[in-house]
């Protein structure tokens, strides 16, 4: 999605930087409380771990995160994952998953940025039916090599390169973690992996539309709580 609306500086950049280490701190958080502080034994810890490395997150923060979730570390925050299902404009599907330690926050705010951009918050299960549960790695390699054997080999769904030259693989929900290791093993650079929604379909729009929709996301990306976007864009 672009950003180009948004005015550049130091302090935009620093407030953006702080939000994403946030974002990192609570996946670490809700993923050591799930299966326990030892990412050895955690596949969950040891993704939230190595992504929130690659955005440079500092250790300390991790370090906390994970105390915080395992209940080591208490400082009367329970943190929660909700998730929000509705429609943006022009009918396009749209789950929000969220991470927060004030639901009572969450909900308003995101009332609000749908109401404002003209979309329609709904109940559970009101978009799902669009969706399909899968996992999702990002990846590089060097070299030449045919995606369709990788992907095979790897025993991922499909796979398809991205703009920046890297290669999305689509996973089986249950296995996302078999699929990384694969990757790895196979010489590929791994650089996100997490699981996620697929759309079953996708929206035929105009180009004024789509920058309409886009500029909804953004906004519903940019709130504090949400950890991720998936849209049937």
């Amino acid at each position: 999605m672009g950003k180009g609306w948004k005015a550049a500086g130091k302090s935009e950049n620093a407030q953006k930087k702080g939000q994403m280490f946030t974002k990192a701190a609570r996946e670490i958080a809700v993923a050591a409380k799930a299966g326990g502080a030892n990412p050895d034994m955690n596949a969950r810890l040891r993704l939230a771990i190595d992504m929130a490395k690659k955005i440079s997150c500092p250790n300390d923060t991790i370090d906390r995160a994970i105390k915080k979730g395992a209940g080591l570390l208490d400082d009367g925050k329970i943190i929660e994952e909700l998730t929000y299902e509705g429609y943006a404009p022009h009918g396009v599907g749209v789950i929000v998953e969220c991470q927060t330690d004030n639901k009572h926050r969450t909900a308003p705010e995101m009332r609000s940025v749908f109401k404002k951009h003209d979309g329609n918050l709904g109940e559970t299960g009101s978009v799902a039916w669009m969706f399909i549960r899968c996992g999702f790695v990002e990846a590089t390699k060097a070299g030449s090599f045919d995606i369709d054997e990788e992907a095979i080999e790897a025993g991922a769904d499909d796979a398809y390169k991205n703009e920046d030259g890297s290669y999305e693989f689509i996973t089986p929900a249950d296995g996302l973690m078999s699929v990384n290791d694969a990757l790895k093993a196979r010489g590929w650079t791994v650089t996100s992996a997490f699981l996620g929604y697929k759309a079953k379909d996708h929206a035929t729009l105009s180009e004024t539309q789509v920058k309409e929709v886009q500029e909804f996301l953004q906004a519903v990306d940019d709130l504090d709580d949400t950890h991720k976007v998936y849209a049937t864009l």
